[in-house]
């Protein structure tokens, strides 16, 4: 009877602390693992874009940057989309910075990267679609794509750590940039969201802040799945950013998500969508610190069914099915995304005009847009020319004035001068 206790009280033990963790819904479910039949690993994605790169030298290039602090070191590589590079300056281009991967868990991001560059320089067809009238966009865009922004916290998750969103020692990239840096909220968990020791501690936020100061991008877009939504500033409060680059963001995201969703995506601030402030993040830096004039944040696809602790499954598709139609979906969101931002930026006149006019749009909404704004621009012109008109009349009235003036000056001094000649003839 002794000889039986420690057993029996060792099973008891362990099924009041099961019971304790179901309570506190901290049990963990099964984890699907990844898939890797049709995910990429990093270094073969990777590979298969260098690859790429070597195939299209004319459209891309790709630089390798490395960092380390205190003892430890990332690797990032962007690849630069640059069409007809020879045919115009590239000071009249739109700048467009994409980041995929910021989170190790999220490995769907990395495989839009990846397509995404195919379709810009070997697929012309998105299921069905036919990209041929987007070619001309192209020539007005610079793209730089950093297709796994956290390759240490991917090797992780590759290596068994499903769950884990850190970079390769454990710091959360997206609550390491400094607006609002190291506020914790109620919830704050640090496996989800440890800040660092201090902004820009980890060497892959400083090499993305680098990176957007030397290529100040016009359009930034930050990519994570979870859900499906659209996000612009702020992450770190519950409001957008007032004015009209407020307005601007939000006419892209609205006519984005009419046109390609349906209206089926969330729009908004992320802060104010969903459900949760985040502090330090790389949106709000580069909104308010670098004045990037579009910084967003795409979220790309979610399971809202999946068990918390089922990380693969709630940020990735698992079938081919449902990744396909992802990859699809969000590859011709990014190319509406770009015309979308395009003309906007036009319109407020951020960028110069370069070979605009040349393009034909892939929505024929925007024909009805581009005509009502060319007519605006015919108008202004007009307004212009009657405006000149009217300075010609004022200046010719002017001229008049000053004539008759000086005509009368000139007369009244000849009248003065015969006066004192005839008076001279009668002094003394």
């Amino acid at each position: 009877m002794g000889a039986a206790s420690p057993p029996l009280l060792l099973r008891l033990l362990t099924l009041a602390l099961a019971l304790a963790g179901a309570a506190a819904g901290r049990i963990s479910g099964p984890r699907t693992p990844i898939s890797r039949d049709i995910y990429h690993s990093s270094d073969s994605l990777l590979r298969e874009i260098k690859s790429l790169v070597a195939r299209h030298s004319d459209k891309l290039s790709m630089d390798t940057i490395r960092t380390s602090n205190k003892g430890y070191s990332a690797e990032l590589f962007v690849v630069t989309f640059n069409h007809v590079k020879e045919s115009m300056d590239n000071g009249s281009k739109v700048h467009i910075l994409l980041s995929f991967g910021q989170h190790g868990r999220e490995l769907i991001t990395s495989e839009v990267a990846l397509h995404l560059l195919y379709i810009l320089t070997e697929k012309p067809k998105i299921a069905g679609v036919d990209l041929s009238s987007f070619e001309k966009l192209l020539e007005n865009l610079v793209i730089k794509v950093v297709p796994m922004e956290n390759l240490n916290g991917r090797k992780r998750v590759e290596e068994g750590d499903i769950c884990d969103r850190r970079n390769g020692r454990g710091v959360d990239l997206n609550r390491n940039w400094s607006v609002d840096w190291g506020k914790k909220e109620k919830d704050y968990d640090p496996y989800e969201e440890n800040p660092g020791i201090a902004p820009f501690s980890e060497p892959e936020a400083q090499i993305m802040r680098e990176l957007s100061r030397s290529f100040k991008p016009h359009i930034w877009v930050n990519v994570h799945s979870g859900m499906e939504a659209l996000f612009m500033p702020y992450d770190h409060k519950n409001t957008t950013p007032n004015g009209a680059s407020a307005h601007l963001m939000r006419s892209v995201l609205e006519n984005l998500n009419r046109r390609h969703f349906q209206d089926s995506c969330l729009v908004g601030s992320g802060g104010g969508s969903v459900g949760y402030l985040a502090h330090g993040t790389t949106t709000d830096y580069l909104y308010d610190i670098a004045k990037v004039p579009m910084p967003f944040t795409f979220e790309i696809y979610g399971d809202e069914k999946a068990s918390t602790d089922d990380c693969f499954r709630m940020f990735n598709p698992v079938d081919k099915k449902t990744f396909d139609r992802v990859i699809n979906k969000w590859c011709m969101a990014f190319l509406i995304l770009f015309e979308e931002g395009l003309r906007n930026l036009r319109d407020v006149q951020i960028v110069s005009q370069g070979t605009l006019e040349n393009w034909v749009p892939i929505g024929g909404d925007i024909v009805e847009i581009n005509v009502e704004r060319k007519s605006s621009r015919d108008r202004r012109k007009l307004e212009g020319l009657d405006l000149g008109m009217q300075e010609l009349r004022t200046y010719f009235r002017l001229f008049l004035l000053s004539t008759f003036l000086l005509m009368f000056m000139f007369c009244t001094r000849i009248s003065k001068n015969r006066n004192r000649d005839s008076g001279n003839l009668f002094d003394p």
